[in-house]
């Protein structure tokens, strides 16, 4: 679809009889509320109205009316609701009550950097992601389903026919599929999404979300994307593929460069390792996630590239003209975390900045002082340590622009506190019998 008038057609071919309408707060979770479809071609033409002041970063009650704006791009019908009367979904951008897009939706700020983008004379920003997940027996409980590995088959991946009623589920919504595989953790599973340009892959992995719970809620389980449910197991991870294009080719490759990359592609790169830990607090937004975050269990937490090194946070797969960035977990939000990055990649392009050479070493083996010696900096180990760092950022203040910066850092100092200041089961258990 990519016209009103053919989703309207479609509607009324298919008996679709409720449509909902998408959009995320600034942390990415998913909100919705549902129109008939006889209200679906006004909603086309004038956006539904709604109050933004439950909506979590947006504004305060004084100045709450909001219009979601639907985008005819985005509509599919949910695979999961009845066929008969069924249901669809449609994303929408997010306007202030006179027509001008508000500051504080996502896919503004997204929007806002592919246009810078476009300004520097580049023709597209490709994403590819692989997000993984959990299935758990319950929403109460870490109980896994299977004990299986990485790359396990039936029976030690339990989740199999799930899985693969869930790729069929989203190739149906449009989103077209890579590899799915049992992962490495018990009751562990990758789902890994063909790259589209930015705005449809951020749009495909909020629906890839909700898709993914929606079919182990079928099955009687729970689905969770927290990044570290599992406290001695490898957590979950969003290795996320970046790559430019400028007159139609690769705007990465240069066959001719030692490491097959462009001045583009260096700089871009260079752009991921300066401000990797700036950026830490949007690809890694939770306290959980640096639980995840920490050497050891394949979580890149050490700032430097490589060639086939997958202990380093950027790496580039030899002749493939596209780099991968192994930090992002799949609970982040994919509209603020694509914006991010490409602004980190363009500032490199734009201000010209050098990329060190490539780190081929197992960087968990080397000692502190050798990683200081390198000049290899570390990822910020906590989420109020990375927080601190980001709400010194200009280049996140740019991105997000004033009132979603402010919201998102206020948002993210108030969950580091309530996480700070609680008395937890560890502390309890070692402390108390003995001080």
């Amino acid at each position: 679809m990519s016209t009103a008038a053919e989703v309207l057609a479609l509607v009324e071919e298919r008996n679709i009889r409720f449509v909902r309408l998408w959009f995320t707060d600034v942390l990415g979770q998913l909100k919705s509320f549902s129109v008939g479809t006889e209200h679906l071609e006004r909603a086309f033409e004038e956006g539904i109205g709604f109050d933004g002041s439950s909506i979590t970063g947006f504004n305060p009650v004084e100045e709450s009316d909001m219009i979601a704006m639907p985008d005819p791009r985005t509509f599919a019908i949910l695979p999961w609701r009845p066929e008969e009367q069924g249901v669809a979904r449609v994303i929408c951008d997010v306007l202030t009550p006179e027509g001008t897009p508000y500051e504080g939706d996502p896919r503004h700020v997204l929007r806002r950097a592919l246009e810078r983008m476009i300004a520097m004379g580049f023709d597209g920003f490709d994403v590819g992601v692989e997000p993984e997940y959990f299935l758990f027996r319950d929403r109460r409980s870490t109980e896994p389903l299977d004990e299986g590995g990485y790359f396990d088959l039936t029976t030690l991946d339990a989740g199999t026919d799930v899985r693969r009623e869930t790729v069929l589920a989203l190739e149906q919504l449009g989103i077209p599929v890579n590899t799915s595989h049992h992962e490495g953790a018990p009751s562990q599973h990758e789902i890994a999404l063909k790259a589209a340009n930015a705005l449809k892959m951020a749009d495909d992995v909020v629906t890839y979300r909700i898709t993914v719970k929606e079919y182990a809620i079928s099955a009687g389980w729970h689905a969770t994307f927290m990044p570290k449910p599992l406290e001695n197991e490898n957590g979950s991870g969003m290795h996320t593929h970046l790559s430019l294009s400028k007159d139609g080719k690769p705007a990465f490759r240069d066959d001719n460069d030692a490491y097959g990359l462009s001045a583009t592609g260096r700089g871009f790169i260079a752009g991921q390792l300066r401000h990797a830990r700036e950026l830490s607090a949007v690809f890694a937004q939770w306290v959980n996630s640096y639980k995840r975050l920490v050497p050891g269990f394949e979580a890149p937490v050490y700032v430097a590239w490589s060639r086939r090194n997958r202990s380093a946070l950027v790496r580039v797969p030899p002749g493939a003209g596209h780099m991968e960035l192994r930090c992002p977990d799949p609970a982040c939000n994919p509209y603020l975390t694509f914006a991010t990055l490409l602004q980190a990649g363009l500032e490199g392009i734009e201000k010209g900045y050098e990329l060190p050479e490539p780190m081929e070493k197992n960087l968990y083996h080397l000692s502190p002082d050798d990683r200081r010696r390198r000049g290899i900096e570390q990822l910020p180990e906590t989420l109020g340590e990375a927080i601190e760092i980001t709400a010194e950022s200009e280049l996140v203040l740019r991105t997000l622009g004033e009132h979603m910066f402010n919201r998102f850092v206020e948002i993210k100092r108030h969950e580091w506190e309530d996480y700070r200041v609680q008395v937890t089961p560890w502390e309890l258990d070692r402390y108390l019998p003995i001080l």
